[in-house]
């Protein structure tokens, strides 16, 4: 059934929509399957979106229709179709009347991914007018309390020189810790992997205490605070709260560098806004495990890896994941820093819409996958600045002299970038990055021909 002339009209204008304040566009990459015309496919998404079905029904009144999804523009040579939905559509809490980022899910992606004349949808890009953003949480903390728990300045602090404890699973306890203090000798902040939990042979209760006291020993040998993100993830709401509240008894007076991290596509928007209501005191580290299954650039349903960020301000996380732009192991390229830009300022081009935050707290870019000092001044200088989180592993584990060694050889990569010297030059300065490359000869090889000659190293 064609249903264009009820929920499509394309003489509306995407300004006029912004200025109005009472709709949530949404921009679509779309094909239609074979034998279905474009508009009509168009107007079946957003009617599945809001208020149609797939017949004409008697309960249908003048109401309802004032609610309808419209689709405003197509561009069919492009693949391009943008929806608005009215802001009314959206289910809202019945404890304090705020929005919920599950509702937008429901309506924006719902039912509309498995309709049989949709060949192709993926969403590419949304707008979140103000009378809706207000009604959002956002993040409760944001970097600048990290360089606060640092001291460093909170503005421009800078560079947050992290690592992933590694293996990511098979450590015992004590292992486990041992790591831990080895690695915040020289760097800033740990995280655990997006597994590590309460597993059998490395209990919470017996290894929290142990990372604590690894923690409180490195801060005391080195005279610098340490940051630890620790894994609440769990299916049950409860369990979550019980993790959650375990480790901060256990960290006690240094609560503080406790960040807690949720993985929050597996986990669903639930979890995060449950850690993040219930912890404001707390940094949220959003880990996007298993997000490759709906935004891989190979994909052509779901919804970006720009979307996934965009949401998780939305929701408040602190710092969320957004790969590392084509300079890791993972999928992504240089023009992913949008990802970065979108979620850490107050003003930003999304691939379809301007947003504006209107002062809403920044989320931190957190760089992850496959990083070492290295391949980190190429990643600096295409995104402009170097105020993120990098949790490197193999990065510092597989340093050659030490984990504390690979923590600061990170930082120096830093320091190199922001100085502009030539990394060459700065490693015969710096003893830990100029053993970055022989710790990872494949990369000095492919990023810096004739390292061996100009460091001397003759093997």
């Amino acid at each position: 059934m064609d249903q264009s002339n009820r929920y499509a009209d394309l003489s509306l204008k995407e300004e006029d929509l912004i200025k109005g304040d009472k709709h949530v566009l949404v921009a679509y990459h779309m094909q239609p399957a074979t034998g279905y015309g474009y508009l009509e496919v168009a107007a079946h998404i957003a009617a599945e979106s809001s208020t149609g079905t797939n017949v004409e029904v008697s309960t249908t009144d003048d109401f309802t229709k004032g609610v309808d999804a419209l689709v405003y523009f197509i561009d069919e040579a492009n693949g391009v179709m943008k929806v608005a939905y009215p802001n009314d559509l959206f289910d809202r809490n019945l404890t304090d009347g705020r929005a919920m980022l599950v509702s937008f899910l429901t309506l924006a992606i719902g039912n509309n991914q498995g309709m049989g004349d949709v060949k192709h949808l993926q969403m590419q890009d949304f707008y979140v007018p103000w009378s809706m953003l207000r009604m959002y949480d956002g993040p409760a903390k944001d970097i600048t309390d990290l360089w606060d728990i640092l001291g460093r300045p909170r503005v421009n602090g800078g560079y947050i020189a992290g690592t992933i404890i590694k293996p990511k699973l098979g450590l015992r306890p004590e292992p486990f810790a041992k790591a831990a203090y080895q690695f915040w000798l020289g760097g800033d902040f740990i995280k655990n992997d997006e597994p590590q939990g309460n597993q059998v042979f490395c209990p919470t209760k017996k290894v929290i205490p142990l990372v604590y006291d690894a923690m409180k020993r490195a801060m005391d040998e080195t005279g610098q605070a340490k940051l630890f993100s620790a894994n609440i993830t769990a299916d049950d709401h409860y369990e979550m709260l019980a993790r959650a509240d375990y480790i901060l008894e256990t960290f006690g007076p240094d609560a503080n560098k406790v960040a807690f991290l949720v993985d929050g596509y597996v986990g669903g928007p639930g979890m995060i806004t449950t850690a993040r209501r219930q912890y404001p005191g707390q940094y949220l580290h959003y880990h996007r495990a298993g997000h490759g299954a709906v935004t891989s650039p190979s994909s052509v349903r779901g919804y970006t890896a720009f979307v996934l960020a965009k949401m998780s301000r939305l929701q408040g996380a602190s710092g969320i994941h957004v790969g590392t732009m084509g300079y890791g192991k993972m999928e992504g390229g240089k023009d992913d820093r949008n990802i970065a830009y979108m979620i850490e300022r107050d003003s930003a081009d999304g691939p379809y819409y301007h947003q504006e935050w209107h002062g809403m707290k920044p989320t931190t870019p957190i760089i992850s996958g496959g990083m070492n000092a290295l391949r980190l001044p190429g990643f600096f200088e295409n995104l402009g600045h170097g105020n993120v989180i990098n949790t490197s592993g193999g990065g510092s584990y597989g340093h050659i002299d030490s984990p504390a060694a690979g923590a600061i050889s990170l930082r120096q990569s830093y320091e190199c970038w922001k100085s502009g010297a030539d990394p060459i030059a700065f490693a015969k300065e710096h003893k830990e990055f100029a053993r970055a490359f022989e710790s990872f000869p494949k990369d000095a090889d492919k990023l810096f021909p004739g390292w061996r000659e100009k460091l001397g190293v003759h093997k």
